[in-house]
């Protein structure tokens, strides 16, 4: 993963961007300025956790299909397994993904994680037990969004490789098959 966005390029998708990184601005930033202007944790934790929840949401079901091509979900089987699924569109619209847009996604996913836990550790130092609650219920939701998104990326990666496997055999058979039918 790049550290610096592309230089010259723009962003394709600004709207989408742009909620991708609003409700993890406004979770983060009402949980750090709720304290000057809120005096109930109930309140607090509560539109804490809603925009949170609503950043996952976006960013698992909107800005994750179309800022980096992927999607993921859990479902649970017959055996009562969790089985993950994953989707991502084909290499052809992979590559023409925008590098500014996916650079953001996979920037602003992993940067709100740290800071979850940044405020995390700062409530085990002031000892709030209910804050530590709150920064804890946003962490998994943040994380569990890397977790899927990094699984799916893995798997489209391992299925390129199958593809272009596949690809190869098949016309190294053909190529051997023509030769020998020219024999």
């Amino acid at each position: 993963m790049d550290l610096n966005p592309p230089a010259g390029e723009n962003y394709a998708n600004p709207q989408i961007c742009f909620f991708h990184v609003v409700f993890k601005a406004a979770a983060l930033a009402f949980y750090m300025l709720s304290a000057f202007f809120v005096d109930s944790f109930v309140i607090i934790f509560v539109v804490t956790v809603l925009l949170s929840a609503l950043d996952f949401w976006v960013v698992k079901n909107v800005s994750g299909r179309i800022l980096v091509g992927l999607r993921w979900w859990n479902e649970i089987n017959e055996d009562g397994e969790s089985v993950w699924k994953f989707e991502c569109l084909d290499q052809e619209s992979l590559a023409r993904m925008n590098k500014k847009d996916s650079w953001l996604f996979w920037w602003t996913l992993y940067l709100t994680a740290v800071v979850w836990i940044f405020f995390g550790i700062f409530s085990l130092i002031r000892f709030q037990a209910d804050y530590v609650l709150a920064v804890g219920v946003c962490l998994i939701l943040s994380i569990a969004n890397i977790v899927g998104f990094t699984k799916c990326r893995k798997d489209a990666k391992k299925q390129l490789q199958a593809f272009a496997t596949q690809n190869l055999t098949s016309r190294l058979s053909s190529t051997i098959q023509s030769a020998f039918t020219v024999i």
